[in-house]
């Protein structure tokens, strides 16, 4: 049998796993019932939570979150992971800040960028898919290496705030920053293509049984690697979005603090540890109620330390709630 033949059976499966765009789940439900108290009990505790300028300021952190968290959920859907998004994110930043002090047009210092990202998710997917080694080892391992590359790229770098990608990062059309519009976009075009395509759907039957999946004929090896491909992609975007916001690339942005980051936002919204179930939307809840209460946290005068404390104790009890919920189906 052909290795891209989907055969009725899988096609069937496949479409019942994957969700509606439109459904709102028991968990999706909750996590917006959390958000509105988080928003409420933040607005007692400080009048600076609801203003104008704290909520785009917010709206704009959680956009770069949110389209890395968009790459994560799709390889979390498959069964894998990638621990090497946030490093991924910091290499394309200092690439594409330095083409631009070195006045490369910034749409070739963008694509190249962006070329390069999707490199690096190729390579963690060949690895993956052929070496056998664990998602898990291999991709940690790339952050590492990844980690030292973006100290060597940046090296202390700025860049000038002048720029025309400082104006996407910082502007807005109707009151709406560009970047929250890009977010906006690409978690639309994900949720799409992993509702209404024959690779999305793919994705949620290996998710849901790997070897069944390849024994049916859907392309295992192909989608896994195109998978961590896109991934990539998506992290090098965020790379962009961040650079357009900052204005500079500095030393100790991204690495793998803001890949846990990402992986407790895709946890929080109820994709499985385990793979085969999961959205974009809960992924996309998850990061706002990240980025509020690092927002609340932030204005109460918190320190970093707890901050951080927090991110890891929110990781660990929605992960223990995962697996409860997965246990629970397999009875």
């Amino acid at each position: 049998m052909p290795e891209n033949t989907t055969t009725a059976p899988v096609s069937a499966i496949t479409k019942s796993a994957a969700p509606k765009l439109s459904t709102l789940n028991t968990a999706h439900i909750g996590l917006i019932v959390v958000i509105i108290i988080a928003v409420i009990i933040t607005s007692i505790g400080t009048d600076a939570f609801l203003t104008t300028n704290n909520i785009l300021n917010v709206l704009k952190q959680v956009s770069v979150l949110a389209v890395i968290a968009a790459g994560l959920t799709m390889l979390m859907i498959s069964g894998g992971i990638d621990f090497s998004l946030g490093s991924n994110l910091a290499v394309t930043m200092g690439i594409v800040a330095q083409m631009l002090t070195l006045e490369v047009p910034t749409l070739l210092a963008i694509t190249i960028g962006l070329i390069c990202a999707t490199a690096i998710g190729f390579v963690n997917g060949i690895v993956v898919t052929y070496t056998k080694v664990t998602p898990f080892v291999a991709t940690l391992a790339t952050a590492t290496l990844l980690d030292g590359l973006a100290l060597v790229v940046i090296d202390g770098l700025s860049v000038s705030a002048q720029n025309k990608l400082y104006e996407f990062g910082n502007g807005a059309i109707l009151g709406i920053p560009y970047i929250l519009l890009a977010a906006i976009v690409i978690c639309v075009v994900v949720a799409l293509v992993l509702r209404y395509t024959s690779f999305g759907r793919n994705t949620f039957a290996m998710g849901g049984n790997e070897e069944v999946a390849r024994l049916t004929g859907i392309p295992v090896a192909r989608n896994k690697i195109l998978l961590y491909s896109m991934g990539g992609m998506l992290a090098g975007i965020a790379g962009v979005m961040l650079l357009a916001r900052l204005g500079a690339a500095s030393p100790g942005i991204g690495g793998l603090s803001l890949e846990l980051q990402a992986v407790a936002a895709v946890v929080i919204g109820g994709t499985s540890l385990v793979g085969g179930k999961g959205s974009i939307l809960g992924s996309v809840l998850g990061v706002l109620l990240l980025g509020i209460v690092a927002n609340a946290l932030n204005l109460l005068g918190v320190s970093s330390y707890f901050q951080a404390m927090s991110v890891g104790a929110v990781l660990l009890i929605a992960a223990i709630l995962n697996v409860v919920q997965w246990r629970r189906r397999k009875v």
